[in-house]
């Protein structure tokens, strides 16, 4: 029996040497190269809130989650009918203006037509008086009636300039009525793919009220930890490469687009208990857009993968994920 146990014994030390060496080799092997250093992190895309400009029932919501949309696609529709009994009300509007201004430009015309018959009048006037064929006061009755009828042309012209500026109002009104009616036709600010529907039809918003969660595929971008001794290193513009656990196309060529200046704790979507007690610098890494080409559609939100950075610059980039260390505090 003591025979047995020390056989047991013997090979359970056989194993905790093989697993300790096992250890030391990768462990060696991530240290094959330096200033080469990996994290691992999940892929996101830049989110955008699709919504509503102005307070109102919503119509009808053209399309669904997961939908691919072009930019500029229709995506919902508002219930437009009080937006476009206004619109109706301001064309209405310039159209009173615009009658105004021509009665308006019409007076004015008459006015000044009796302005020059005024002057004509008072110069005959003035030239018989030379003759004494008049008397002064048939003068002073001519120069009073000039100058009745220049004042006269003179409101004309004031008026009709304020009929100008009534038409240039009610235009103004009339192309604002016309873009709330366009704007209550929601469409897709850029191509994506449609990640969550928030509303229902018939569902009253406020204005800014969310209609759709639409994710933007381009730029996507890796968000990895870095200690302080490696982040300090890096800088906005920085090679890097990208491996993803789901995707045999090998590292995929990113850029460093952000280091943050602040120290944080790891989010507790990265690996260990311990490794998420560290604090850490956040890093973006964003894939190139020559690889984003290449790789077509198969990049999506949520996969992750171990973004590879160098703060060395001759540092080789790994074939595989095993020719790099992982950064440690």
């Amino acid at each position: 029996m003591s025979r047995k146990i020390l056989v047991v014994a013997g090979v359970a030390a056989l194993l905790a040497v093989a697993c300790a060496g096992g250890w030391w080799w990768v462990w060696h092997a991530g240290q094959s190269v330096p200033g080469l250093y990996h994290s691992n992190g999940r892929l996101e895309l830049t989110r955008i809130d699709v919504a509503v400009k102005y307070p109102g029932r919503v119509g009808t919501l053209d399309v669904q989650e997961g939908d691919l949309v072009g930019a500029g696609q229709v995506l919902a529709r508002e219930d437009d009918a009080e937006a476009r009994a206004q619109l109706a009300a301001a064309v209405a509007r310039q159209g009173q203006a615009e009658a105004a201004t021509g009665r308006a430009q019409a007076e004015l015309a008459a006015r000044t037509q009796a302005a020059l018959l005024a002057g004509d009048e008072l110069a005959h006037a003035r030239t018989m008086r030379r003759q004494m064929l008049v008397s002064d006061m048939e003068v002073t009755q001519r120069r009073t009636a000039f100058d009745v009828a220049e004042r006269a042309r003179d409101g004309a012209a004031q008026a009709v300039r304020e009929a100008d500026r009534a038409v240039d109002a009610a235009a103004a009104m009339a192309a604002q009525a016309r873009t709330v009616v366009g704007d209550m036709v929601i469409r897709a600010p850029v191509g994506g793919r449609i990640e969550y529907r928030v509303v229902e039809a018939g569902s009253v918003l406020p204005a800014g009220g969310r209609l759709y969660s639409l994710l933007d595929p381009v730029d996507p971008y890796l968000t990895v930890f870095f200690p302080a001794r490696v982040a300090r290193r890096l800088r906005v513009g920085d090679e890097a490469r990208i491996v993803f656990d789901d995707l045999e196309t090998g590292p995929v060529a990113a850029r460093i687009s952000y280091v943050s200046p602040e120290a944080q704790f790891t989010p507790k979507y990265v690996e260990t208990a311990t490794e998420r007690e560290q604090l850490v610098y956040r890093v973006r890494l964003r894939v190139e857009r020559a690889a984003q080409k290449d790789l077509g559609g198969m990049l999506k939100a949520g996969m992750t993968g171990d973004g590879y950075v160098r703060t060395e610059p001759t540092a080789p980039w790994p074939a595989a994920p095993a020719g790099a260390r992982r950064a440690a505090p």
